[in-house]
């Protein structure tokens, strides 16, 4: 131990230690210097502003500029299809070369969307629920139902829609409309043993409205029931109802 205390109290030591302090440094600029080179810190090419641009003009410039890009979609009814509305980095950001910049450009075709089930709706949930998805009033007509303003068709480009149908977002759809008028006698539809999409639409096209459907026995295919009774029915005493009445139905699994 003696020994160890003196050799640390010998020149070459202290040539040794200077000589481990000095290359430590030098490796540590080194590496500094070359990483701040290798980083380019401080420098870059100022993104150009491209939100407003049609795609194509955008698009070229940051070729020009040695910019790699990628495009994305979204489309908004009131903007002009190409146009550029989005762009990340923000336009003046100070970027390297090569970097990618990302593009939100407005899509030329409108996106499809599901009809909403408007039907049995008043006028005014109507209008919120078409605003909702993306669609817009087109024209509104009446016919006679007992319940004023009641939705009872939805019409694109003159054919009936049914709740599901795709359209193109942005579409006009045209409303049927209950005029409040029903006092006008109907004949009431006998739509026993038929099935249930076309007692549907045999009360329907009679004036009249769906009321409750009820489930009698074991149901194992939903599409495949028959009506097994409704009210009102027709008999001798009663074979009229006011428009716009609700026929109530009790279906039982097809054969």
């Amino acid at each position: 131990m003696r020994k160890f205390f003196d050799y640390l109290k010998t020149r070459q030591f202290w040539i040794t230690l200077g000589m481990a302090i000095g290359t430590v440094i030098v490796v540590v600029l080194i590496a500094f210097f070359s990483l701040d080179y290798y980083t380019r810190h401080g420098s870059g090419i100022p993104v150009p502003a491209l939100e407003g641009m049609p795609v194509e003009k955008a698009t070229a410039l940051l070729d020009q500029q040695g910019f790699h890009y990628q495009v994305d979609s979204v489309y908004i009814g009131d903007k002009a299809p190409g146009t550029i509305v989005q762009q990340d980095p923000d336009a003046g950001t100070n970027v390297k070369e090569d970097r990618t910049i990302y593009l939100t450009v407005v899509t030329r075709q409108a996106p499809p969307v599901a009809l909403p089930d408007l039907e049995q709706s008043n006028f005014r949930e109507a209008i919120a629920t078409i605003s909702n998805y993306g669609l817009k009033l087109g024209d509104t007509t009446y016919k006679p139902d007992i319940a004023r303003d009641r939705i009872l068709e939805v019409r694109f480009a003159g054919q009936v829609l049914k709740p599901g149908s795709k359209i193109p977002k942005g579409s006009k759809i045209d409303l049927v409309l209950g005029d409040g008028k029903g006092a006008a006698e109907v004949v009431i539809p006998e739509v026993v043993n038929l099935e249930l999409d076309e007692a549907k639409f045999a009360i329907k096209n009679s004036g009249l409205a769906i009321g409750t459907i009820t489930y009698e026995g074991t149901i194992t295919d939903s599409t495949k029931v028959v009506i097994k009774s409704q009210y009102p029915m027709k008999v001798d005493s009663l074979s009229k109802v006011s428009i716009g009445t609700r026929i109530n139905l009790t279906v039982t699994q097809k054969n």
